[in-house]
């Protein structure tokens, strides 16, 4: 139930907010970078499913930087470059890409590669997940994956509908991190609705029910707070047990 966690990196500004406002508006968290130092950065700070990296970074490298990438992590990277020769493509490959994309770019083109390579390194996570759930535990609830049960800090367990237990999963997968209506109704595949505005209704009513049954104090929630201009945030750590 994960949003995908893109990070988009580009030293031209505008290139870069114009690729990033793209794929957040198509269901996905980007996190714009311009340096290694910042790509870094971001991959301590949480996950990352997938990196969009030019090669011409100023003074910086991108097939240098995905070869060192290499050597610690299993990321997936596209790079999105002006510099579309097959040698220049062949370098990208060579040091671990999973796709080139040449500047000046199709968006729709772009969102299908991503898509495509997220689908693509997602299989083996998904056969893995079909054999090991996992266990999160947060402010004292446990959620079991396994027997999808909830139980509370006291120890009795409630009942969830398959919506709110939907909601939950998607609010474990991303603490801390501000997620619009639109990515949570992306994440829980909400269908049916009119229009955006519904869809944002739809939302709401949901996180309600949720709150009134692992909150204190719904009307003044602790874990799933109310981010102004954004949509709800999940303000607590979690914990997984993969064993």
């Amino acid at each position: 139930m994960a949003i995908p966690r893109l990070m988009v990196v580009d030293d031209d500004p505008e290139m870069r907010g114009m690729m990033t406002q793209f794929m957040r508006r198509n269901g996905f968290i980007a996190l714009p970078a311009a340096t290694e130092a910042e790509i870094k950065a971001h991959l301590e700070n949480g996950r990352i499913d997938l990196i969009l990296l030019d090669v011409n970074l100023g003074d910086e490298n991108g097939v240098d930087i995905c070869g060192r990438l290499r050597k610690e992590q299993a990321v997936p990277v596209i790079f999105v470059s002006a510099l579309s020769a097959d040698h220049q493509r062949m370098a990208g490959y060579e040091v671990g890409a999973d796709d080139y994309i040449a500047k000046p770019f199709n968006p729709d083109l772009l969102l299908a590669r991503v898509r495509a390579v997220l689908t693509r390194t997602q299989r083996t996570a998904s056969l893995i997940y079909r054999r090991r759930v996992s266990t999160f535990t947060f402010a004292g609830w446990t959620y079991d994956g396994k027997r999808d049960e909830v139980l509370s800090p006291s120890g009795y367990q409630v009942a969830l509908s398959q919506r709110e237990t939907g909601l939950l999963k998607v609010l474990l997968a991303n603490p801390h991190i501000p997620l619009t209506r639109e990515e949570i109704a992306a994440a829980l595949d909400v269908t049916g609705e009119t229009s955006a505005e519904a869809t944002g209704r739809a939302i709401d009513v949901l996180v309600g029910r949720l709150r009134s049954k692992i909150e204190a104090n719904p009307k003044e929630p602790k874990l799933i707070k109310t981010e102004r201009g954004v949509g709800y945030v999940f303000c607590t750590d979690v914990t997984v047990d993969k064993s």
